[in-house]
């Protein structure tokens, strides 16, 4: 595969990424209970990411796209609790990943990180707070991040299902162009 082809699929799925990631912060959350909640429906990409690239670009990709969004939509807080949930959930997943597909499914995956992506920002939030005693919201968040990663894994399931690889495209762009 060539890395222009590399690169623009990269772009393609950060653009993707920052679009959900400012569609879902104009979404107000419905559950009172979880303030600050949200379904992470950027965390769709990252998962794509890690199954269609390899894991230096699919690193990059997560990079980009924390840094994109909160130029375009946030704050250096955002950044902090972002980037620790979202690094924390990436080296989660990509480890989890290592089992392979035989003991542990992209749903499961996508779970794991949501559960991940909650304690690094409830570490974030202790370290501000210099106070333990943030953690003990980690059940209720844990809850929803680990339903919210359920949703983003079956329709990462489906994307990945329904959408060409770079493999994929590669082989029927190279057979189009033997024609």
């Amino acid at each position: 595969m060539s890395k222009n082809k590399t690169i623009i699929y990269i772009a393609l799925l950060v653009a993707q990424g920052v679009i959900l990631g400012l569609l879902e912060n104009m979404i107000p959350f419905p559950f009172a209970i979880a303030p600050g909640a949200k379904l992470g429906l950027a965390n769709l990409i990252t998962i794509i990411a890690i199954f269609t690239l390899p894991t230096r670009d699919s690193f990059i990709l997560v990079v980009l796209r924390l840094f994109l969004t909160t130029l375009l939509g946030g704050t250096v807080s955002t950044l902090m609790y972002s980037a620790a949930g979202a690094f924390l959930s990436y080296l989660g997943m990509i480890l989890l990943k290592q089992l392979g597909p035989k003991r542990i499914s992209t749903i499961g995956i996508s779970a794991f990180g949501g559960f991940l992506h909650n304690v690094g920002q409830l570490f974030v939030a202790s370290w501000i707070a210099q106070s333990w005693t943030v953690m003990l919201y980690l059940p209720v968040l844990s809850w929803i991040g680990i339903l919210a990663g359920i949703a983003i894994g079956i329709a990462a399931n489906y994307l990945m299902l329904h959408v060409k690889t770079i493999e994929e495209f590669k082989l029927s762009y190279d057979q189009q162009s033997a024609r």
